[in-house]
């Protein structure tokens, strides 16, 4: 998330034409129906619909990456395909040990945790890593027996709205209730403002602009929202300089850029600085002059040109009327300060890499620190060292909550290449403003009841009681009522008070406090 992509989701999102929809009632009662079948379910039953969903998700990858460059005109299809494959089998793989679903007894201290989901998840994702995430928070919403509700980005609306069809389903196949997975087929901000609000969401996860964040937290819901990055990644003097080297240009170049993970200023050591550079296949030094056209380029007026987002190095370089050779993949930017007023040293979604010197380590981390106070602060930063006492300063210092230590921070912090969780929405922490503080996991779709003993009392015996069943036979479809086909499947979810009624009758209810309202206006 950035500030740049920021503008481009309050533009794009506001943008006229997308149509009205008055299904958002409707979608979220039918969401809450299934979050009530599916919280009923047993391990083995969830395991088999999160096995499911991964792997056609997987089958899927390649095709919905190639659909999201063509879509957005973001990134590179390559790439995005190891994104969506992390997130699918990659995701599900890393937590099939996990358990979100079983209560746990610990006799020890006289506890029994019951694991209780949010229920509705409303989850809205971004232009930049469009399926990967809707991948990613379909998944993790799954695993905590939630449904989920996709709002995608309207750049992204069309390939966001396949993805999650065809993992709704492959859960729906696989015995997972209708509805548990559902999209906003055409998002509009008064539409997905409405949603955000509606008391039948349990928990709001925002990956985008900060100004969907902000509208996120604003809603009356809980919400978990992140900040934007603006990494800095020190090179020092002990350096493996090659790896240093190879492993900034694959993740600068990495989908264009469009992870807000990516590197955006490199601070090497000054005796180590010429040779990093010389080692950097496939990066470009740009000449002063250079620096200054694609600077003015980027950066009209000062702000941010959103329509160089996730752009190739070759494409940047001839808008900007500079010739750069071929096979170029970033666009090294050099600069002096770190300041506020130095637009190369704020955050930039594409492949070009601001890059300053300093005299010393301890400058070094001085220098990330100034990047960070421009942007970024609890996001995420780098490091290339083999001193123990470098690397460990740089995390204690530097104000964000992830450091890559000799990898590419793209796929760094994001955990693709490290054994971070694998995420698409980074926590800022209290530093970021951010509700979260780590990679997004599964644990934060679900709280625990905790049924605590009094410490003298003898404890229960608690082994072989599962307070949930599988169902028997196909979930009905929704809005039948749960007990309407056999006595044997899911026991009859009881009516929310807050919200009323069925959809029918919620339709009614709603067209007649319309038409009250109206009359009202007209008597006055």
């Amino acid at each position: 998330m950035s500030p740049a992509n920021g503008q481009a989701e309050t533009t794009a999102t506001g943008r006229a034409g997308w149509g009205r929809s008055d299904r958002g009632p409707v979608m979220l009662e039918r969401a809450r129906w299934a979050a009530r079948a599916f919280a009923r379910y047993d391990k083995a039953s969830v395991d088999r619909v999160v096995a499911a969903v991964a792997r056609v998700a997987a089958d899927n990858a390649e095709r919905y990456a190639e659909w999201a460059v063509r879509e957005t005109g973001f990134g590179v299809a390559e790439h995005k395909t190891v994104k969506n494959l992390a997130c699918s089998t990659g995701l599900a793989d890393a937590y099939a040990a996990h358990d979100y679903v079983s209560p746990r007894a610990d006799a020890d201290e006289k506890l029994l945790s019951i694991p209780r989901p949010a229920g509705v998840v409303f989850a809205l994702t971004p232009s930049t890593n469009p399926v990967a995430t809707v991948y990613f928070k379909i998944l993790l919403a799954l695993m905590t027996r939630n449904a989920i509700v996709i709002s995608p980005h309207p750049m992204a609306r069309q390939c966001c709205a396949d993805a999650a069809r065809t993992l709704a389903d492959a859960a729906v196949a696989a015995g997972a209730p209708d509805g548990v997975v559902q999209v906003v087929e055409e998002p509009t901000l008064p539409l997905v403002e409405a949603m955000m609000a509606d008391p039948r969401v349990g928990v709001i996860v925002a990956t985008g602009g900060t100004p969907v964040v902000r509208a996120a937290y604003r809603s009356g819901n809980p919400a978990l929202g992140v900040g934007p990055g603006n990494v800095p990644v020190l090179v020092d003097r002990t350096a493996d300089l090659e790896s240093a080297a190879r492993l900034i240009v694959e993740s600068k170049s990495f989908d264009n850029s469009i992870l807000c993970t990516n590197e955006s200023v490199l601070i090497a050591e000054d005796a180590v600085a010429d040779r990093l550079v010389s080692l950097m296949r496939g990066a470009h030094p740009l000449s002063g002059e250079e620096r200054d056209r694609v600077r003015a380029a980027l950066f009209p007026g000062g702000a941010f040109d959103t329509r160089f987002v996730g752009k190739d190095a070759a494409w940047i370089a001839r808008e900007a009327g500079v010739r750069v050779p071929a096979g170029t993949k970033v666009l090294l930017a050099p600069f002096d300060l770190a300041v506020p007023e130095e637009p190369l040293a704020h955050e930039k979604l594409c492949p070009v890499l601001g890059f300053t010197r300093v005299d010393s380590a301890r400058r070094g981390i001085d220098a990330a620190r100034a990047v960070l106070r421009i942007t970024g602060a609890g996001h995420s930063a780098a490091i290339h060292s083999t001193d123990p006492a470098t690397i460990m300063e740089y995390g204690a210092s530097v104000p964000v909550l992830r450091v890559s230590v000799n990898a590419g921070n793209s796929t760094g912090s994001s955990g693709i290449h490290t054994n971070l969780p694998i995420s698409m929405t980074i926590g800022t922490g209290f530093v970021g403003g951010s509700s979260a503080g780590h990679n997004l996991r599964p644990d934060d779709l679900v709280n625990w009841t905790r049924v605590a003993y009094h410490v003298d009392a003898p404890f229960g015996d608690f082994d072989r009681l599962d307070p949930w069943s599988a169902p028997a036979g196909p979930v009905p479809r929704y809005p039948e009522a749960s007990n309407a086909r056999t006595p044997a499947a899911p026991p009859a979810v009881p009516r929310d008070d807050r919200s009323g009624a069925p959809p029918a009758e919620l339709r009614d209810e709603i067209r007649r406090l319309i038409l009250e309202e109206l009359a009202s206006l007209v008597r006055s």
